[in-house]
């Protein structure tokens, strides 16, 4: 169902009811007249975060590919399709986002592709993009770092936009490149890179496995192979595709492939 231009009473209605359908839903969007999360607990999520930090991305997407990795209801697709992508791939895990993604994007007349794909499988794509968008997914993952590391061998062509929620010393400590057996001491440092391990639920949701300090993402994000161009806002980077450290290390990102034998 493509939104006109000029909404009348009955497609308004129309709207309404497919919004509620496909709920619950975590991405706060406007379509038509009517809002897909009004009761939001973070209000206007995530227009108004990404309002604060969208004059940091590129303005004028043309020729440009996309991927965004836990794409939800396709917030980020559209809003990159709307700055000109040519093409825009939004993949998620859990099917009730992507059927929200898609009824999105159709009435918001975008046209974006969304597929049914893990994090830990980028590599069956077999192609990279100019920009990946990994925004509030690393926090969900069970194998955050081995998730970074498959972005960059498989998928991340350029840039990268990241997010992840953190907690914490919001300061960084300039650490050295080796410790002696003998130092304990920089492991109590609140500004030492520390992911912090839930094991049951954090705000009640038993998906938030891990939360990083800030020294932690940044030290993860270079660990993986990107360089950070800036922290555009809080939580949020640019980031590059970079050299890859310990090079010497040529094993790559290990994970088995599904339903083969090993």
């Amino acid at each position: 169902m493509k939104l006109l231009r000029t909404v009348g009473p009955e497609q308004e209605s129309e709207i309404a009811k497919r919004i509620e359908a496909l709920g619950p839903w975590f991405q706060n969007m406007k379509i038509g007249e009517s809002w897909t999360a009004p009761d939001h607990f973070l209000g206007d999520y995530p227009g108004e975060k990404f309002r604060r930090f969208a004059r940091q991305l590129p303005a004028d997407l043309s020729g440009k590919s996309v991927l965004d990795i836990g794409c939800n209801a396709g917030f980020y697709s559209i809003e990159m399709k709307r700055r000109g992508a040519e093409r825009v791939l939004g993949i998620d895990s859990d099917d009730r986002y992507l059927d929200q993604a898609r009824f999105a994007a159709e009435a918001l007349d975008q046209d974006i592709e969304f597929r049914t794909l893990s994090v830990y499988d980028v590599g069956k794509l077999g192609e990279r993009f100019d920009l990946v968008i990994f925004m509030g997914v690393l926090y969900h993952l069970r194998h955050p770092l081995l998730a970074l590391d498959l972005i960059r061998d498989h998928v991340a062509g350029d840039m990268l936009l990241f997010q992840s929620m953190q907690r914490g010393s919001p300061h960084v400590l300039k650490t050295e490149e080796d410790y002696p057996f003998e130092e304990w001491g920089v492991f109590f440092e609140t500004s030492f890179p520390k992911l912090h391990f839930v094991e049951r639920q954090y705000a009640r949701d038993w998906t938030n496995w891990w939360v990083p300090n800030r020294a932690c993402v940044e030290a993860m994000l270079r660990s993986a192979g990107f360089t950070i161009e800036q922290r555009i806002e809080e939580e949020v980077y640019l980031c590059r595709a970079g050299p890859v450290p310990f090079a010497d290390w040529d094993e790559g990102a290990f994970y088995p492939v599904q339903g083969g034998n090993l």
